[in-house]
Protein backbone atom coordinates (compact mmCIF):
# COMPACT_ATOMS: atom_id res chain seq x y z
CA UNK A 1 0.00 0.00 0.00
CA UNK A 2 1.65 3.33 -0.96
CA UNK A 3 2.94 6.08 0.80
CA UNK A 4 2.33 9.81 -0.14
CA UNK A 5 5.65 10.86 -0.58
CA UNK A 6 3.99 14.34 0.17
CA UNK A 7 2.50 13.15 3.25
CA UNK A 8 6.59 12.51 4.23
CA UNK A 9 7.17 16.22 3.28
CA UNK A 10 3.92 17.25 5.00
CA UNK A 11 5.44 15.59 8.16
CA UNK A 12 8.73 16.82 7.98
CA UNK A 13 7.33 20.44 7.88
CA UNK A 14 5.35 19.65 11.03
CA UNK A 15 8.44 18.53 12.27
CA UNK A 16 10.57 22.07 11.17
CA UNK A 17 7.59 23.73 12.85
CA UNK A 18 8.02 21.65 15.96
CA UNK A 19 11.84 22.27 16.31
CA UNK A 20 11.58 26.23 15.07
CA UNK A 21 8.60 27.85 14.66
CA UNK A 22 8.23 31.04 13.55
CA UNK A 23 8.12 33.48 16.30
CA UNK A 24 7.55 37.47 16.41
CA UNK A 25 8.18 39.12 12.91
CA UNK A 26 9.29 35.72 11.85
CA UNK A 27 5.74 34.58 12.31
CA UNK A 28 3.98 37.82 10.94
CA UNK A 29 5.94 37.29 7.89
CA UNK A 30 5.19 33.73 7.43
CA UNK A 31 1.47 34.42 8.00
CA UNK A 32 1.39 36.78 5.39
CA UNK A 33 3.36 34.78 3.01
CA UNK A 34 0.97 32.13 4.18
CA UNK A 35 -2.03 34.31 3.20
CA UNK A 36 -0.86 34.93 0.12
CA UNK A 37 -0.11 31.43 -1.08
CA UNK A 38 -4.09 30.42 -0.18
CA UNK A 39 -5.11 32.99 -2.25
CA UNK A 40 -2.36 32.10 -5.57
CA UNK A 41 -3.45 28.44 -4.62
CA UNK A 42 -7.18 28.93 -5.53
CA UNK A 43 -6.29 31.34 -8.18
CA UNK A 44 -4.98 28.42 -10.29
CA UNK A 45 -7.99 25.90 -9.25
CA UNK A 46 -10.17 28.40 -10.81
CA UNK A 47 -7.86 29.01 -13.66
CA UNK A 48 -7.85 24.99 -14.38
CA UNK A 49 -11.23 23.89 -14.00
CA UNK A 50 -13.25 24.29 -17.74
CA UNK A 51 -15.75 25.46 -17.85
CA UNK A 52 -17.28 24.05 -20.84
CA UNK A 53 -16.41 20.96 -19.18
CA UNK A 54 -18.43 21.94 -15.99
CA UNK A 55 -21.31 22.65 -17.88
CA UNK A 56 -21.36 19.19 -19.82
CA UNK A 57 -20.94 17.69 -16.32
CA UNK A 58 -24.39 19.01 -15.33
CA UNK A 59 -25.79 16.38 -17.27
CA UNK A 60 -25.27 13.64 -15.12
CA UNK A 61 -26.79 15.59 -12.41
CA UNK A 62 -27.87 12.79 -10.39
CA UNK A 63 -24.32 11.47 -9.91
CA UNK A 64 -23.07 14.74 -8.81
CA UNK A 65 -25.91 15.35 -6.88
CA UNK A 66 -24.93 11.86 -4.74
CA UNK A 67 -21.08 13.09 -4.36
CA UNK A 68 -22.18 16.86 -3.12
CA UNK A 69 -25.15 14.67 -0.64
CA UNK A 70 -22.14 11.99 0.62
CA UNK A 71 -19.58 15.05 1.03
CA UNK A 72 -21.96 17.72 2.99
CA UNK A 73 -24.56 15.34 4.22
CA UNK A 74 -23.85 11.88 5.34
CA UNK A 75 -19.92 12.84 6.14
CA UNK A 76 -20.92 15.92 8.41
CA UNK A 77 -23.79 13.73 9.80
CA UNK A 78 -20.95 11.25 11.35
CA UNK A 79 -18.76 14.09 12.08
CA UNK A 80 -21.64 14.68 14.29
CA UNK A 81 -22.06 11.19 15.72
CA UNK A 82 -18.73 11.39 16.91
CA UNK A 83 -19.53 13.73 19.70
CA UNK A 84 -20.44 11.22 21.85
CA UNK A 85 -16.76 9.64 21.73
CA UNK A 86 -15.53 12.78 24.06
CA UNK A 87 -13.97 12.72 26.34
CA UNK A 88 -13.17 8.67 26.56
CA UNK A 89 -11.66 8.13 23.10
CA UNK A 90 -11.65 11.72 21.95
CA UNK A 91 -10.10 15.46 23.41
CA UNK A 92 -12.65 18.10 22.34
CA UNK A 93 -10.12 19.90 20.37
CA UNK A 94 -9.33 16.81 18.21
CA UNK A 95 -13.04 16.00 17.92
CA UNK A 96 -13.25 20.00 16.05
CA UNK A 97 -10.41 18.87 13.72
CA UNK A 98 -12.42 15.77 12.92
CA UNK A 99 -15.71 17.56 12.67
CA UNK A 100 -13.63 19.97 10.14
CA UNK A 101 -12.47 17.28 8.39
CA UNK A 102 -16.13 15.75 7.81
CA UNK A 103 -17.14 19.30 6.27
CA UNK A 104 -14.69 20.05 3.50
CA UNK A 105 -14.64 19.23 0.11
CA UNK A 106 -14.03 15.50 -1.86
CA UNK A 107 -10.73 15.26 -4.05
CA UNK A 108 -9.80 15.81 -7.57
CA UNK A 109 -6.66 14.23 -8.49
CA UNK A 110 -6.67 11.14 -7.11
CA UNK A 111 -10.23 10.31 -7.20
CA UNK A 112 -9.78 10.88 -10.83
CA UNK A 113 -6.82 8.78 -10.94
CA UNK A 114 -8.35 6.18 -8.73
CA UNK A 115 -11.78 6.16 -11.00
CA UNK A 116 -9.19 5.32 -14.06
CA UNK A 117 -7.53 1.99 -12.13
CA UNK A 118 -10.66 0.51 -11.10
CA UNK A 119 -11.71 1.51 -14.69
CA UNK A 120 -14.99 3.54 -13.75
CA UNK A 121 -16.58 7.04 -15.35
CA UNK A 122 -13.73 9.18 -15.43
CA UNK A 123 -15.11 12.24 -17.15
CA UNK A 124 -17.60 11.93 -14.08
CA UNK A 125 -14.73 11.63 -11.73
CA UNK A 126 -13.15 14.50 -12.72
CA UNK A 127 -16.87 16.85 -12.99
CA UNK A 128 -17.82 15.55 -9.36
CA UNK A 129 -14.37 16.42 -7.70
CA UNK A 130 -14.40 19.63 -9.80
CA UNK A 131 -18.15 20.79 -8.48
CA UNK A 132 -17.35 19.58 -5.04
CA UNK A 133 -14.46 21.76 -4.58
CA UNK A 134 -15.95 24.96 -5.88
CA UNK A 135 -19.38 24.24 -3.77
CA UNK A 136 -16.75 23.65 -1.19
CA UNK A 137 -15.25 27.22 -0.96
CA UNK A 138 -18.94 27.93 -0.12
CA UNK A 139 -20.30 25.31 2.25
CA UNK A 140 -17.62 24.25 4.28
CA UNK A 141 -17.21 27.68 6.04
CA UNK A 142 -20.73 27.88 6.15
CA UNK A 143 -21.25 24.71 8.14
CA UNK A 144 -18.37 24.94 9.81
CA UNK A 145 -20.18 28.11 10.90
CA UNK A 146 -23.31 26.22 11.87
CA UNK A 147 -21.58 22.97 13.19
CA UNK A 148 -18.36 24.08 15.16
CA UNK A 149 -19.58 28.02 16.32
CA UNK A 150 -17.20 30.14 18.30
CA UNK A 151 -15.32 26.93 19.69
CA UNK A 152 -13.78 25.97 16.25
CA UNK A 153 -11.59 29.27 16.62
CA UNK A 154 -13.54 32.45 16.14
CA UNK A 155 -15.87 31.74 13.47
CA UNK A 156 -18.04 35.07 12.59
CA UNK A 157 -19.48 36.69 9.77
CA UNK A 158 -16.24 38.42 9.47
CA UNK A 159 -14.74 34.98 9.16
CA UNK A 160 -17.09 34.13 6.41
CA UNK A 161 -16.16 37.64 4.42
CA UNK A 162 -12.40 36.95 5.18
CA UNK A 163 -12.60 33.18 3.28
CA UNK A 164 -14.62 34.30 0.44
CA UNK A 165 -12.02 37.28 -0.03
CA UNK A 166 -9.22 34.97 0.25
CA UNK A 167 -10.96 32.06 -1.80
CA UNK A 168 -13.68 32.81 -3.76
CA UNK A 169 -12.49 36.17 -5.55
CA UNK A 170 -9.22 34.67 -6.21
CA UNK A 171 -10.88 31.42 -7.86
CA UNK A 172 -13.42 33.61 -10.08
CA UNK A 173 -10.42 35.48 -10.82
CA UNK A 174 -8.81 32.63 -12.37
CA UNK A 175 -12.07 31.64 -13.98
CA UNK A 176 -12.42 34.84 -15.39
CA UNK A 177 -8.50 35.04 -16.72
CA UNK A 178 -8.75 31.11 -18.14
CA UNK A 179 -9.51 32.39 -21.48
CA UNK A 180 -5.72 34.22 -21.80
CA UNK A 181 -3.90 32.38 -19.34
CA UNK A 182 -5.38 28.40 -19.89
CA UNK A 183 -2.76 27.46 -22.26
CA UNK A 184 -0.05 28.78 -20.00
CA UNK A 185 -1.50 26.73 -17.29
CA UNK A 186 -2.37 23.35 -18.98
CA UNK A 187 1.59 23.60 -20.81
CA UNK A 188 3.19 24.36 -17.55
CA UNK A 189 1.08 22.23 -15.00
CA UNK A 190 4.14 20.26 -13.52
CA UNK A 191 5.89 22.87 -12.44
CA UNK A 192 2.79 24.94 -10.57
CA UNK A 193 2.01 21.47 -8.99
CA UNK A 194 4.98 21.94 -7.30
CA UNK A 195 3.72 25.53 -6.70
CA UNK A 196 0.73 24.25 -5.12
CA UNK A 197 2.66 21.87 -3.06
CA UNK A 198 4.86 24.38 -1.60
CA UNK A 199 1.59 26.83 -1.18
CA UNK A 200 0.10 24.01 1.27
CA UNK A 201 3.76 22.90 2.94
CA UNK A 202 4.06 26.71 4.02
CA UNK A 203 0.75 26.78 5.73
CA UNK A 204 1.39 23.94 7.37
CA UNK A 205 4.48 25.59 8.50
CA UNK A 206 2.77 28.69 9.82
CA UNK A 207 -0.20 26.76 11.45
CA UNK A 208 1.90 24.45 13.16
CA UNK A 209 4.24 26.90 14.63
CA UNK A 210 0.77 28.49 15.79
CA UNK A 211 0.41 25.93 17.48
CA UNK A 212 3.55 25.16 19.03
CA UNK A 213 3.99 28.44 20.30
CA UNK A 214 0.62 28.50 21.64
CA UNK A 215 1.88 25.34 23.51
CA UNK A 216 -1.86 23.10 22.38
CA UNK A 217 0.66 19.79 21.58
CA UNK A 218 0.59 19.20 24.82
CA UNK A 219 -2.64 18.38 24.99
CA UNK A 220 -2.35 15.41 22.65
CA UNK A 221 -1.02 11.79 23.32
CA UNK A 222 -0.02 8.68 21.53
CA UNK A 223 -3.48 6.99 22.99
CA UNK A 224 -5.70 9.94 21.85
CA UNK A 225 -4.11 9.56 18.31
CA UNK A 226 -4.67 6.19 18.10
CA UNK A 227 -8.37 6.63 19.23
CA UNK A 228 -8.23 9.20 16.57
CA UNK A 229 -7.32 6.52 13.47
CA UNK A 230 -9.45 4.10 14.95
CA UNK A 231 -12.19 5.93 14.59
CA UNK A 232 -11.51 7.38 11.06
CA UNK A 233 -10.93 4.11 9.99
CA UNK A 234 -14.57 3.59 11.00
CA UNK A 235 -15.57 6.86 9.03
CA UNK A 236 -13.51 5.83 5.93
CA UNK A 237 -15.02 2.14 6.23
CA UNK A 238 -18.89 3.70 6.58
CA UNK A 239 -18.36 5.94 3.78
CA UNK A 240 -16.47 3.36 1.35
CA UNK A 241 -19.56 1.44 2.27
CA UNK A 242 -22.34 3.28 1.81
CA UNK A 243 -21.17 5.20 -1.41
CA UNK A 244 -20.70 1.39 -2.73
CA UNK A 245 -24.05 -0.13 -1.98
CA UNK A 246 -25.91 3.24 -1.97
CA UNK A 247 -25.30 3.73 -5.54
CA UNK A 248 -26.09 0.03 -6.44
CA UNK A 249 -29.68 0.52 -4.44
CA UNK A 250 -29.93 4.26 -6.68
CA UNK A 251 -29.54 1.82 -9.77
CA UNK A 252 -26.36 3.39 -11.42
CA UNK A 253 -24.34 1.22 -13.30
CA UNK A 254 -20.42 -0.15 -12.72
CA UNK A 255 -18.68 2.92 -13.95
CA UNK A 256 -20.96 5.57 -12.44
CA UNK A 257 -20.72 3.57 -9.03
CA UNK A 258 -17.14 3.39 -9.34
CA UNK A 259 -16.88 7.18 -9.66
CA UNK A 260 -19.72 7.70 -6.69
CA UNK A 261 -17.36 5.31 -4.23
CA UNK A 262 -14.13 7.48 -5.06
CA UNK A 263 -15.23 11.04 -5.07
CA UNK A 264 -17.66 10.84 -2.65
CA UNK A 265 -15.85 9.16 0.41
CA UNK A 266 -12.90 11.05 0.09
CA UNK A 267 -11.67 14.32 1.66
CA UNK A 268 -9.07 17.35 0.08
CA UNK A 269 -6.31 18.11 2.12
CA UNK A 270 -5.66 20.89 -0.69
CA UNK A 271 -8.60 22.49 -0.33
CA UNK A 272 -8.91 21.55 3.73
CA UNK A 273 -5.73 22.75 5.06
CA UNK A 274 -5.92 26.40 2.93
CA UNK A 275 -9.57 26.40 4.74
CA UNK A 276 -8.45 25.48 8.44
CA UNK A 277 -5.61 28.32 8.38
CA UNK A 278 -8.44 30.82 7.67
CA UNK A 279 -11.35 29.83 9.86
CA UNK A 280 -9.32 28.62 13.02
CA UNK A 281 -6.13 30.83 13.13
CA UNK A 282 -4.23 29.82 16.22
CA UNK A 283 -6.07 26.55 16.20
CA UNK A 284 -5.14 25.23 13.09
CA UNK A 285 -2.47 22.52 13.55
CA UNK A 286 -4.75 20.67 15.67
CA UNK A 287 -7.32 21.17 13.46
CA UNK A 288 -5.95 19.72 10.54
CA UNK A 289 -4.27 16.89 12.34
CA UNK A 290 -6.99 14.63 11.75
CA UNK A 291 -7.33 15.38 8.49
CA UNK A 292 -3.76 14.71 7.31
CA UNK A 293 -4.05 11.70 8.87
CA UNK A 294 -7.42 10.95 6.98
CA UNK A 295 -5.69 11.72 3.82
CA UNK A 296 -2.74 9.10 4.03
CA UNK A 297 -5.74 6.48 5.34
CA UNK A 298 -8.16 7.19 2.57
CA UNK A 299 -4.82 7.05 -0.29
CA UNK A 300 -3.69 3.75 1.12
CA UNK A 301 -6.84 1.86 1.12
CA UNK A 302 -8.64 3.39 -1.59
CA UNK A 303 -5.55 1.94 -4.10
CA UNK A 304 -6.10 -1.13 -2.70
CA UNK A 305 -9.46 -0.68 -3.87
CA UNK A 306 -9.13 0.64 -6.89
CA UNK A 307 -6.79 -2.51 -7.99
CA UNK A 308 -9.09 -4.96 -7.14
CA UNK A 309 -11.66 -3.28 -8.95
CA UNK A 310 -9.64 -3.53 -11.66
CA UNK A 311 -10.09 -7.39 -11.68
CA UNK A 312 -13.33 -7.41 -11.87
CA UNK A 313 -14.83 -9.14 -15.05
CA UNK A 314 -16.67 -6.23 -16.88
CA UNK A 315 -20.41 -6.81 -18.51
CA UNK A 316 -21.27 -7.67 -21.75
CA UNK A 317 -21.10 -4.84 -24.13
CA UNK A 318 -21.58 -3.74 -27.28
CA UNK A 319 -19.93 -1.73 -30.12
CA UNK A 320 -17.55 0.66 -28.86
CA UNK A 321 -19.37 1.99 -25.89
CA UNK A 322 -16.39 1.25 -22.63
CA UNK A 323 -13.66 3.03 -25.45
CA UNK A 324 -14.08 6.44 -23.10
CA UNK A 325 -13.64 5.02 -20.64
CA UNK A 326 -10.62 2.79 -21.61
CA UNK A 327 -9.51 5.95 -23.31
CA UNK A 328 -9.54 8.56 -20.66
CA UNK A 329 -7.07 6.36 -18.01
CA UNK A 330 -4.27 7.54 -20.63
CA UNK A 331 -4.68 11.28 -19.21
CA UNK A 332 -4.73 10.41 -15.62
CA UNK A 333 -1.99 11.10 -13.36
CA UNK A 334 -0.65 9.07 -10.10
CA UNK A 335 -3.11 8.69 -7.36
CA UNK A 336 -1.10 10.23 -4.87
CA UNK A 337 -1.46 13.90 -5.54
CA UNK A 338 -2.58 15.80 -2.40
CA UNK A 339 -5.76 17.09 -3.61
Amino acid sequence: MPVDPYILLLLGTVGLAALLPARGTGADVASGASTAAIAFLFFLYGARLSTHEALDGLKHWRLHTTVLACTFVIFPLLGLAARGLVPVILTHPLYQGLLFLTLVPSTVQSSIAFTSIARGNVPAAICAGSFSSLAGIVITPLLAAALLGNSGGGFSADSLVKIMLQLLVPFLAGQVLRRWIGGFITRHKKILGYVDRASILLVVYTAFSEGMVQGIWHQVSAIRLAGLLAVEAVVLAVMLALTWYGGKALRFDREDRIAIQFAGSKKSLASGLPMASVLFGAHASLAVLPLMLFHQMQLMVCAVIAKRRARDPLPEVTGTAAAPTAASRTAVGTATRSG
